[in-house]
């Protein structure tokens, strides 16, 4: 009998919000697994007692990166992490959107200023800014051109918390196209969805976001799926990943481009995908038994 460690976070005073999280611990019990969630950064846990460690709603991460990326190297090194500690690191600093650009992947077009660098933003078009390290549109806002005051007193404020910030130009046709989630586990596309654009414009950027807004089932052109294949293959040292999310928005010319590339903690919307809760089992089942 496997045993599974599902990786979350204690979200105290509230319950945990990932929804697919009791549903994946009991289909893997009913499959013959001893599984568990277990918080990631419980002092307690014997990460060693378990055959596989899946990370997947370990939610606060974003404001702890150091200390997430630590831990899944000491995790990794205990017993098998899903996806491996490597991925974690390059995954959970946002730069790599530079390192699929230069591998040809199609990218939102994406600068950084670091602590340090003057606000360079542009004059001329609407953009956005947000931090390197961030969950669910935290500290992410949309700016236009005459805005200038309250988006370089977004990039203080990250700046003097020590964030690189992104600056990239708002993706229009994410307002009547939407961005669009594809899901991919085991190596191969499990699903997909849609949900509308999650920046409304004047925003504060520390203000509480939905982060998937009328989030709909989505069946992938064959054009996403050939850019969604072209990102997984992209990631460094091509390390086997048994779960991906990739997020793709349309750019001016119509062609869709990968926004993000999420390998740590993605949402898998199996309420939504109930059918493909089977699938994922049968792979964390496989997964665990190598």
């Amino acid at each position: 009998m496997p045993r599974i460690a599902l990786a979350t976070y204690d979200s105290r005073p509230q319950p945990n919000r990932d929804r697919d999280l009791p549903v994946l611990l009991a289909a893997l019990r009913e499959a013959g697994a001893e599984a568990d969630a277990v918080c990631w950064d419980d002092t307690e846990a014997d990460w060693a007692a378990y055959d596989l460690v899946v990370i997947r709603s370990t939610w606060d991460y974003s404001w702890r990166a150091a200390e997430f990326v630590a831990w899944a190297h000491k995790c990794g090194t205990a017993t098998r992490l899903a996806n491996p500690a490597e991925v974690v690191r390059w995954n959970t600093d946002k730069r790599y959107v530079g390192d699929l650009a230069a591998a040809g992947v199609p990218v939102v077009p994406t600068r950084y200023l670091a602590p340090g660098d003057g606000p360079d933003l542009p004059e001329d078009h609407e953009y956005v800014v947000k931090p390197t390290s961030g969950a669910g549109a935290r500290y992410a806002a949309r700016y236009a051109p005459g805005q200038r005051e309250e988006a370089v007193r977004h990039l203080q404020r990250m700046h003097e918390e020590g964030f690189t910030a992104m600056v990239q130009p708002y993706m229009r046709a994410i307002d009547t196209g939407g961005e669009r989630a594809l899901q991919f586990f085991g190596g191969r596309l499990l699903h997909a969805s849609r949900k509308r654009a999650v920046l409304e414009p004047g925003a504060a950027y520390d203000a509480d976001k939905v982060p998937h807004p009328d989030l709909e089932p989505w069946t992938p052109t064959p054009a996403e799926l050939a850019v969604a294949e072209h990102a997984l293959a992209a990631v460094p040292d091509a390390p086997e990943l048994l779960y991906a999310r990739v997020d793709l928005v349309d750019g001016d010319d119509g062609q869709p481009r990968v926004m993000e590339l999420e390998l740590v903690e993605p949402n898998l919307f199996l309420f939504l995908h109930p059918g493909s809760v089977e699938k994922v089992v049968a792979a964390v089942l496989e997964a665990a038994g190598r």
